[in-house]
């Protein structure tokens, strides 16, 4: 058995003492008392309650012009003058175009040259027709003379009616020598310039004149969505707008909301097999022009108002593996479960929940990185938590705290 004399043995406690001051300068410091196990945790969370809820779905689409007329040749010939400005605005029979009229106006003159000859030979067949008739009745002459003076007569109608038939159409051709704006709206680029040959036979195409005010915006929707919002309006899930029309607002390419709001005009009774969507077009005011054809855009359609709706905000929803929404609720006894959600579509920044969960439930929304299913927790209103007044800012381990002096070694404690 060794013996430890006491000159050692009191060189061996400095030696410990000097390790402890060591320790210390080096920013150790004693252990504090251990978290005690199973302790409860404080998370945030947000009670639900059933609301009523605007029921409203945003449906991708395209601007389309509520007239659009193709200004074609009606007549053949030189086109003389272009009346227009290209890209401004037109009204209902505003000339476009001039086509030389001069053919026109000569068969126009000759048409009327035929119908007054045929009026001349008319008015005589009229005259011998009632002689003829009144010498019948003299026996000055025979009934077939009196016939064939009828007869005559009627053709010398034919001819005449014939006749103002071929005015009438000359005098058309002559007016179609001016190319009208055949509705209001605007008018493009021009196809044709002065100097051109346009036929009738081939239509040809001058220019196209758009209405814009107001303006389609034709729309596509799921059928399944459209089926299950027929199911949700006849259970009294979700009541109807009550307004006739569906109400529909419009956010341009550029995420800007459109200031006028526009009704749903339609839905298509056939769903698109290559898409399996429906077409819906609603009609929006355009007084200003500044819906243009073909501009994409979204438009948010007012479906009906779901009377009990459950709002679950988005930070207290994740997703499975699978992808399955699931949702950690503080159950009895404050113990945390996972409940599946079943969701429909965002609302502002929550999902509305149509399965998994009930109003009065408790969803947390802040801490959800600290606890598991089954964990025991204490539950506070999410935002509520803060940090306890005259306690100092968390920072690492080993920091002291803010505006304290750095410690100092232990005299006799070695330098770091």
């Amino acid at each position: 058995m060794t013996t430890i004399s006491p000159r050692s043995s009191n060189a061996f406690c400095a030696a410990l003492l000097v390790s402890a001051s060591a320790l210390a300068g080096c920013g150790g410091k004693p252990a504090g008392p251990a978290t005690p196990q199973g302790a409860p945790i404080e998370v945030g969370v947000v009670t639900l309650a059933a609301a009523a809820v605007p029921v409203s779905r945003e449906l991708p689409g395209r601007t389309a012009p509520f007239r659009i007329a193709e200004v074609r040749a009606r007549v053949t010939g030189i086109v003389l003058k272009r009346l227009f400005e290209e890209g401004s605005d037109v009204k209902e029979g505003q000339p476009l175009f001039h086509i030389d009229p001069a053919p026109y106006q000569a068969a126009f003159d000759a048409a009327a040259a035929t119908r007054a000859h045929a009026e001349a030979a008319a008015a005589n067949a009229k005259l011998v027709a009632a002689r003829t008739e009144d010498l019948v009745k003299d026996n000055a002459v025979s009934r077939q003379e009196a016939d064939a003076a009828a007869a005559t007569l009627q053709v010398a109608d034919a001819d005449l009616a014939a006749a103002r038939a071929a005015e009438r159409m000359a005098r058309l051709n002559l007016g179609y020598t001016t190319v009208t704006s055949p509705v209001t709206g605007r008018i493009g680029r021009a196809v044709v310039t002065e100097g051109a040959y346009v036929q009738s036979t081939q239509a040809n195409l001058m220019a196209t004149v758009q209405q814009l005010d107001p303006i389609y915006v034709d729309l596509s929707q799921s059928a399944d969505e459209v089926l299950r919002l027929r199911r949700d309006l006849e259970s009294g899930r979700i009541q109807g707008t009550g307004q006739g029309k569906a109400s529909v607002k419009l956010v341009t390419g550029d995420g800007r909301e459109y200031g006028q709001p526009g009704t749903l005009q339609f839905a298509d009774v056939t769903v698109d097999p290559s898409t399996g969507s429906l077409g819906l077009r609603a009609l929006f005011p355009n007084p200003k022009g500044e819906l243009l054809p073909g501009l994409f855009v979204r438009a948010k359609l007012e479906q009906g108002v779901a009377s009990s709706a459950l709002l679950v905000p988005q930070a207290g929803v994740t997703r499975d593996q699978k992808g399955q929404p699931l949702a950690l609720v503080v159950g009895a006894d404050n113990k945390v479960e996972r409940r599946p959600l079943a969701v429909e579509r965002t609302v502002g920044d929550a999902w509305l929940v149509t399965e998994g969960v009930k109003a009065g439930d408790q969803v947390i929304v802040e801490g959800l990185q600290k606890v598991r299913p089954g964990a025991l927790v204490t539950p506070v209103a999410a935002g509520a938590k803060a940090t306890p007044p005259g306690a100092p800012p968390a920072g690492p381990p080993g920091a002291a705290p803010a505006g304290a002096e750095p410690s100092k070694p232990a005299a006799g404690a070695p330098a770091r």
